[in-house]
């Protein structure tokens, strides 16, 4: 939702949305602090409220995400996260969110540093490329599309697709501590080979 076009958010989410929420609930503290980055409709942050009592703000930049919000009670800024977080200062929330927004971003690793400049924790969900019925489109010799990657190779708004292998290694290279991961798949937790069998892919991270 931080393009021009629209990304998955957590207001598109297309696995088991409860499932989701539900896993991001079990992170955050009681009355926590929380910025809700590509926050879509609101309805993750309104879900956050009413289970955990968080208080904060959801960043989108789409009017309709934002008329959305307002209209759920949600306290939301209608910024373009490309811009950075340079706005709020240092360790001023509990956790900052990042709903499967990840790939559709340009400046992601200088974006992953200032969520962890402005909170003390971030929580980040994505898409796993990795996931088999993807490999196996590309062994076809064509570009995935799946419930969890919905668009054609010519009208997605994302721009930088990783796999859950990919992404443990963007984090131990940047020596960030992984406090939990949790990989599902139909609303379902992957232990066996997530990075092949898992569709969704949910981390709890902040500096070590």
């Amino acid at each position: 939702m931080m393009t021009a076009t629209e990304p998955f958010t957590s207001s598109s989410f297309p696995v088991n949305p409860r499932k989701d929420f539900e896993v991001i609930a079990g992170w955050v503290s009681d009355n926590a602090r929380i910025l809700d980055l590509g926050c879509g409709d609101g309805s993750l942050f309104s879900y956050l409220k009413e289970k955990r009592r968080v208080t904060g703000y959801g960043v989108e930049i789409s009017i309709a995400g934002v008329k959305a919000c307002i209209e759920r009670g949600v306290t939301v800024l209608q910024r373009d996260l490309e811009g950075g977080l340079s706005d709020f200062t240092d360790a001023s929330f509990d956790c900052v969110i990042l709903s499967q927004t990840l790939q559709s971003m340009h400046r992601l690793e200088a974006l992953v540093e200032s969520m962890l400049r402005v909170g003390r924790e971030a929580i980040v969900t994505f898409p796993n490329f990795g996931y088999f019925p993807h490999r196996l489109q590309i062994a076809k010799g064509r570009m995935p599309v799946s419930k969890s990657l919905p668009y054609e190779w010519f009208n997605t708004p994302n721009i930088h697709l990783c796999t859950v292998a990919d992404f443990d290694v963007f984090l131990r290279e940047r020596h960030y501590a992984v406090l939990d991961r949790l990989v599902v798949a139909r609303g379902k937790p992957v232990r066996f080979l997530p990075n092949v069998f898992g569709q969704l892919a949910l981390y709890r991270i902040k500096r070590n």
